[in-house]
């Protein structure tokens, strides 16, 4: 059955990204601090970052950089990827973004596969850039390297070169439904890396769509640790907050101490984070050294949040906790616990380990991955697990290159297929479950890891965990844990099992420890699990 959106619909202009989220800028607006760079204090207005988007859209065009063409972007947090992101789809080119952690081996592979033109970077990763580049056959000038000394001294463009010749903006006629702004790259629901074609039609309406749920005002202030090349940082942070007009603090990498500073010094109102952060919030002890208290909200994505450890974070730091869920080919957000946690919006009270529901302008399917059959929506209590399918103008326009995996994972009329496990309850609130994929069949039952990582992070001496299948020595799959101890913990591999088989029914619990330094994960938060499969 379907299941509608509880919100009233929004209005989605038909409009590409530039005209939505800055055609109607006043002039108070202009005014406005949009970006802050907070170790050497320097802002941007709306003013001066709308000019720069103009110039550095100037000079693409006369590059001769315009519709149908690719611009890579490789580069962390910083004030400019603003300015260059929106100069790439202001001059009507696709945006692809590289992850920052990238080998000059995935940069190739990216640009090979997405037909780049031109990579634009900084001068901390310039050398895997200028690798990737020669292997490619880039010119010197086609690799842009914004802090770097510049066309006439080194052959790359920098900065001033694209900005300072103040060129205007080209017009450009493209039909925002179909016309792609952006490539991020996801593994999808399955296989390698595919390119995301996401239209400018799909990024207006996810802003469009989350807007009433944020809340997010002009006079909020946002840190930006979150990565702007993950889709989670380029809509939720980068796009929405600047639609909003509120002022974005820019983090180039997380490091716990410079971003409690920055909440304390910078007076931040509303925080973006992935659960990784959660857990460092609810557990460091160097939390309470610092004065939190102008936070009103934070929201956590790109990985389940449990329960307790929303509960433990929202008392901790008195601030209202959300969760909310979406990927890639959703552009990228389709669940969220709006701001008033649901009860005037709903008239419920979503629980923190729920996502929330689905945005305005969309619907929801939850399928039994066995028969195909639509899971029914209880009248009480939470329905049985099932694939969550989703249908909206946020879906992508497909797989870049990929018509196999586009026809796999879209499906039916429009709807997309997450490869998440997820429950419904009676509301229409969703929970997530787990990665289909990722379940771990146990002597035939279903054993969802996410459910075992949030149970040990409830262990104190447990630092952080993650939870793979692997086959034990008669060949039959089972839980194994990878454990990151508390310093200074005696924390033994029985103790571990002892703690989950007196928590959860016999096939659930672990069967298998291992002790390791750190949990390997994605720029976003997520664990990655492939690494410890190795």
């Amino acid at each position: 059955m379907t299941i509608v959106s509880p919100f009233p619909n929004v209005e989605i202009p038909e409009t590409g990204v530039y005209d939505f989220l800055f055609g109607d800028l006043s002039d108070a607006d202009r005014d406005r601090v949009a970006l802050i760079e907070p170790k050497s204090g320097s802002t941007t207005t709306y003013g001066q970052l709308v000019a720069q988007i103009d110039a550095a859209a100037g000079a693409l065009a006369a590059r001769g950089i315009g519709v149908g063409d690719v611009v890579a972007i490789l580069s962390p947090n910083i004030p400019a990827f603003a300015t260059v992101f929106h100069g790439i789809l202001r001059a009507g080119a696709t945006a692809t973004t590289l992850n920052a952690l990238f080998t000059a081996n995935e940069i190739r592979k990216q640009l090979v596969d997405s037909k780049a033109r031109t990579i634009i970077t900084i001068s901390l990763m310039a050398p895997q850039a200028l690798e990737a580049a020669r292997e490619v056959g880039f010119a010197d000038e086609d690799v842009v390297i914004l802090d770097g000394e510049g066309l006439a001294a080194s052959g790359h463009p920098n900065a001033a070169d694209l900005l300072g010749a103040g060129l205007r903006a080209p017009e450009v006629t493209f039909d925002p439904a179909t016309h792609i702004a952006a490539l991020p790259y996801s593994s999808g629901t399955t296989g390698n890396p595919k390119g995301v074609k996401l239209s400018h039609l799909n990024l207006v309406s996810n802003v469009a769509q989350i807007k009433p749920l944020q809340g997010m005002k002009e006079d909020d202030v946002i840190i930006a640790v979150l990565p702007f090349f993950h889709i989670y940082g380029m809509t939720v942070l980068l796009n929405a907050a600047l639609r909003a007009r509120a002022s974005l603090v820019v983090m180039p990498r997380f490091d716990l101490v410079e971003f409690l500073a920055n909440i304390q010094e910078r007076k931040v109102t509303y925080a973006f984070i992935a659960p990784p952060i959660a857990v460092a919030l609810a557990k460091h002890p160097i939390i309470d050294q610092y004065d939190l208290s102008s936070l009103h909200t934070m929201v956590s994505g790109a990985a389940p949040l449990d329960q307790e450890l929303g509960d433990a974070v929202a008392e901790r730091l008195d601030l209202r906790m959300l969760q909310g869920f979406g990927m890639s080919e959703l552009s990228p957000v389709s669940h969220l616990i709006p701001f008033d946690g649901g009860v005037g919006t709903v008239g419920v009270d979503a629980p923190i380990a729920s996502v929330g529901w689905a945005v305005p302008n969309s619907e929801n399917r939850i399928v039994d991955p066995e028969s195909g059959a639509d899971v029914p929506q209880p009248t009480e209590g939470v329905s049985a697990p099932g694939e969550l399918w989703v249908r909206g103008p946020n879906v992508m326009v497909g797989y870049l290159n990929n018509d196999a995996a586009t026809a796999e994972t879209i499906v039916d009329g429009g709807w997309l297929r997450t490869g998440d496990m997820a429950t419904v309850d009676a509301s229409g609130c969703i929970t997530i479950v787990d990665r289909l994929k990722e379940l771990i069949k146990y002597k035939g039952y279903q054993v969802p890891p996410a459910e075992l990582e949030a149970l040990l992070l409830t262990h104190p001496d447990i630092a952080d965990v993650a939870v793979i299948g692997v086959n034990d020595a008669d060949g039959e799959e089972i839980p194994k844990a990878f454990v990151v101890a508390q310093a200074g913990s005696q924390l033994s591999e029985d103790d571990v099992i002892a703690f989950t088989a007196e928590r959860v029914a016999p096939y659930k619990k672990v069967r298998a420890v291992e002790f390791i330094e750190t949990v390997p994960k994605s720029a976003s938060g997520k664990i990655l699990r492939k690494d410890l499969r190795k």
